[in-house]
């Protein structure tokens, strides 16, 4: 059962690695480390379990353990996840010694290029092992945990937990992990030396600098247009997009384990060297690093006769610090340009993704394995060879591997139409042959090769047609089994002497994954899930992107990663799904908002350019051009050298040179870029929630927008200053012809936005109870205005509809007749519209109705007397009397005054509001005065 054992423990130990992990970061962080840990009672028992562990004393020092006794029943139940996470690794260390011994008996053939899923397990799962163990080792609190759980089971049970002395052993033998291991791995070195052999023929050809893949033209589908079509073959399929930081784990952890073979085979030692040149540190788990040079040189530097080995572990080091970084750099600048090439011409043809979908997954993969080399060595390296680890253009590359996923997902159903037909045409027919021509084939091994190419010959075309679901895992999973069957020394068909059967299968089973398994590949070859773990870097990149504005067009690739951070989850830790999941949403949810609000400040900036050039263009900046004019006419000499001319509008369109770049340029290509970049997906899904990057965008601009218009009032309250209505619309109108220039870039909905803020600006308050130009224009009217007018300082004009200064010792800081005219109340209700005139108009009839009260009370106050002057209009000395007696004439005329310039002032902005009416809706205004004037007055109700 070795398919069986090696595909459980392998997901087991990921699961494993997830909870020792989790167990790892909590003990790190004082907020979510055990309580009992920090405790200042438990201080004294926890000093004391460490200095004694793994030996248990509950006799003696009863001070000590007091506490203890006390909480004993919360230590159980709070560290028991804890606990029992430690013993699950044993057996998972039982487990897997259990196999490999197995595997040594049964003396098991490898080779990643024949039985690839086999060797590739073998070798996974003694990374995982290796890495467990590091992993344990490093958790500083754990014989803590281990001994508090142990000693309050036996006060509260009165033994040790049965696991404990095993556990306790283990934790002590594993100080070291790797100096344990390498004696723990010295009966299985032929086995695991065998396994990374094989990599020779793997490892050197994927682990090139980028001039050779540019002379190879790696990944280029027009590099040779007659082959386009052809199949992209190759004898090791599943070896050409194997990631190349796991096979130097592999080299790098299994050479340490099994360092004899390294005196004696020169492949070997040339594959160890390779793999400790290219890189200063290996990932272990997430964000958990293992210093390569210095580890080795640790665990060597004790063995006898390893000076050797140990001056090339220096040597190594000093090519992988010079050397290492511009190697990688040169790597991601080659890959760019082939994935960009790759993305273009599937866009464009997507029916190459059938015959060049392996090209597809080598270029995720290459890429995939970059990235994450950077992402791991800019933590980690000497701050000297900074700028070989700040790559400002990762953007770029991520983005095309997202281009390429995107690709795969869109047209799977063209890949499986093609892989369909490739199995049952092609490769079943081959497959039958070779069947037919081995010498020895057992019975069981025959049902199996019989069921494979029976089910691959029953495909048709049709099934993807009518949208069948395939599932080729079984016959995976058998051939997995075969390999084992085929692979131990006393099999009667060797895999070892038909290669070309492996060889065959291997590359049948990458046709079965094409049609069944996309999303898997995906996640196999261009997971970039790591990136949750390097929230700063991840930030850090991003703000890059955007301040470099040929980046910025890329941005959105850092959203759509946050779409992968849930396929690093695993389900033998559901608790840190919500963690992640809440990380995905909130890094997503920053990266668009920052994205929106580049793009919202740039078009602010362009607003603002916009509107200084149309405030060029109003009336007032002509008076000067007519009085020069005038001036020239007249030839007066105005001073020795004249003044200087003044630039006319438009001037700034006139190019002289293509190549001269205005500032407006500048905001546009940056604009252009950014908007490419939130309009390249509708929507997308962050762990069950969907984000829509355009919509982010339109609610920033609403804000902006709102806040701009306000702004432009440029309402003092202190002085009592505003602008002009016609400037404000001028303005406005720049403003708005700006924003709809947006939907060339983005596909948004601007006449949305308008009405949103617009229709917001026509009430007193807007919906963030923030006050608006109605409110703010209304105010101005009645408590500036028309204040002047009952001042005496301002006066109403009949034949020029307009209120005007009257000449006064103290000169008003405006002039009303540029607020009062015609054109001005137009522009009025231009911007407030029907509704802001009408809380306007309302606003004047409560002023009017205040003074009516007013008068109301003096006419009470008089009443007497105006009873009398009531009779006595015919005689003129008793109304002279009468009059004298009345008090508070003055301010009966004042009110009078005041409610008839409110009145004038209403029928100017109702006339206004007639015209602009009038302007806009002819049709509805003339059927709506035809209703008043025709219909008769009684039937007023009816209608």
């Amino acid at each position: 059962k070795l398919a069986e054992k090696l595909t459980i423990l392998n997901d087991r130990g990921v699961g494993m690695l997830t909870r020792l992990y989790n167990i790892k970061k909590a003990c790190g962080d004082p907020k979510a480390k055990p309580s009992y840990l920090i405790d200042k009672n438990l201080e004294s028992a926890v000093k004391f379990i460490v200095r004694k562990f793994p030996a248990v004393e509950t006799r003696n020092n009863n001070q000590q353990l007091a506490q203890l006794q006390k909480e004993k029943s919360e230590i159980l139940k709070n560290l028991a996840l804890y606990y029992f996470t430690f013993v699950d690794v044993m057996e998972f260390k039982d487990h897997v010694c259990e196999l490999l011994n197995t595997i040594d008996v049964c003396q098991v053939f490898f080779d990643i290029t024949v039985n690839f899923d086999l060797t590739k397990n073998y070798l996974d799962l003694i990374i995982t092992y290796t890495t467990l163990m590091i992993l344990l080792s490093r958790i500083e609190e754990r014989k803590a945990i281990i001994g508090l759980y142990n000693y309050a089971h036996e006060m509260t049970h009165g033994a040790s937990d049965r696991e404990y002395p095993r556990l306790g052993q283990m934790i002590v033998d594993y100080e070291n992990p790797l100096k344990k291991m390498m004696e723990e791995f010295v009966p299985h070195s032929k086995s695991l030396s065998d396994a990374l052999i094989s990599l020779q023929m793997v490892y050197p050809r994927r682990n090139l600098s980028a001039d050779q893949w540019r002379n190879a033209q790696l990944l280029s589908l027009i590099s040779a247009p007659s082959t386009m079509l052809n199949p992209a073959q190759s004898d090791t399929m599943p070896c050409e997009y194997l990631s190349l930081d796991a096979m130097e784990k592999w080299i790098i952890f299994g050479f340490i384990l099994c360092h004899g073979i390294l005196n004696s085979d020169a492949t070997a030692l040339n594959l160890w060297k390779l793999a400790l040149q290219s890189s200063s540190c290996l990932a272990l788990f997430r964000d958990e690093v293992f210093h390569i040079h210095k580890a080795a040189e640790d665990l060597f530097v004790n063995i006898r006769g390893y000076n050797k080995r140990i001056n090339d572990i220096r040597e190594c080091k000093e090519a992988a610090v010079s050397h290492a970084g511009s190697m990688h750099r040169e790597r991601r600048k080659f890959l760019r340009s082939a994935l960009k090439e790759l993305a273009t011409v599937l866009s464009d043809q997507p029916g190459l993704l059938g015959p060049k979908a392996l090209f597809v997954f080598m270029a995720l993969s290459f890429a995939r394995d970059e990235i994450i080399w950077l992402l791991r060595h800019a933590d980690n390296m000497p701050k000297k060879s900074a700028d070989d680890f700040i790559d400002k253009h990762i953007a770029e590359l991520i983005f095309y591997m997202e281009e390429l996923r995107a690709h795969v997902r869109k047209y799977g159903p063209v890949m499986q139409r093609y892989y369909v037909q490739y199995l049952s045409g092609f490769d079943a027919v081959v497959l039958n042959e070779l069947v037919q021509n081995l010498s020895v084939c057992p019975e069981d091994e025959s049902i199996i090769m019989s069921s494979f190419v029976n089910t691959m010959t029953s495909l048709s075309v049709k099934q993807v047609e009518d949208g069948e679901v395939f599932d080729f895992r079984g016959m995976r999973l058998d051939w997995f089994r075969l390999q084992a069957y085929t692979s131990v020394s006393k099999a009667s068909l060797g895999l070892a002497d038909h290669r070309e059967l492996g060889k065959m299968m291997n590359t049948i089973i990458f046709h079965t994954k094409m049609v069944d398994s996309l999303v898997e590949m995906l996640v196999e070859t261009s997971d970039l899930s790591i990136f949750c773990f390097y929230s700063r870097a991840f930030e850090k990149m991003f703000q890059q992107c955007l301040e470099l504005p040929s980046q910025s067009r890329y941005s959105i690739a850092f959203p759509l990663l946050c779409t992968h951070f849930m396929s690093c989850t695993h389900e033998l830790c559901p608790e840190e799904r919500h963690h992640i999941g809440d990380r995905s949403l909130s890094l997503c949810n920053m990266f668009l908002d920052e994205m929106a609000k580049q793009a919202r400040n740039l078009i602010t900036d362009i607003c603002t350019e916009q509107c200084t050039l149309s405030d060029q263009l109003l009336p007032k900046h002509c008076a000067k051009t007519i009085s020069q004019a005038v001036n020239k006419k007249s030839k007066k000499q105005t001073g020795k050298k004249g003044e200087p001319e003044r630039e006319k509008p438009g001037v700034e369109s006139m190019r002289k040179n293509r190549l001269v770049v205005t500032n407006l340029d500048k905001l546009h290509t940056a604009l252009s870029e950014l908007c490419f970049s939130i309009n390249y997906v509708p929507n997308m899904v962050v762990w069950e929630h969907t984000f829509t990057p355009r919509e982010y965008l339109t609610s920033h601009l609403e804000i902006r927008f709102t806040k701009s218009i306000v702004g432009m009032t440029m309402y003092n309250q202190a002085t009592q200053e505003i602008a002009k209505p016609s400037e404000l619309l001028t303005s406005v109108r720049a403003y708005m012809t700006v924003l709809q220039s947006i939907e060339n870039y983005v596909q948004i909905d601007i006449t949305r936005v308008f009405n949103n803020v617009l229709l917001q600006q026509t009430q007193h308050l807007d919906s963030h109870g923030e006050p608006t130009i109605t409110s703010l224009y209304t105010n101005w009217y009645l408590e500036t205005l028309l204040r002047q007018v009952s001042n005496g300082h301002i006066a109403y004009f009949p034949a020029m509809k307009a209120f005007v200064n009257l000449p006064t010792e103290n000169e008003l800081t405006f002039n009303a007749e540029e607020y009062s005219d015609i054109s001005e109340m137009r522009a009025l209700s231009e911007l407030l519209g029907p509704y802001g005139m009408k809380f306007l108009s309302e606003s004047l009839m409560w002023h009017i109705s205040s003074q009516v009260a007013e008068l109301k009370k003096l006419v009470v106050e008089n009443v007497e007397v105006l009873t009398q002057m009531r009779t006595s209009f015919d005689k003129p000395d008793q109304m002279a009397a009468l009059f004298k007696r009345l008090s508070s004439v003055d301010s009966v005329l004042k009110r009078m005054t005041i409610i008839g310039v409110i009145l004038s002032f209403r029928s100017l902005a109702q006339e206004a509001l007639r015209d602009v009416l009038s302007y806009h809706i002819p049709f509805l205004v003339s059927s709506i005065e035809d209703f008043k004037d025709h219909i008769p007055r009684e039937t007023d109700m009816k209608v």
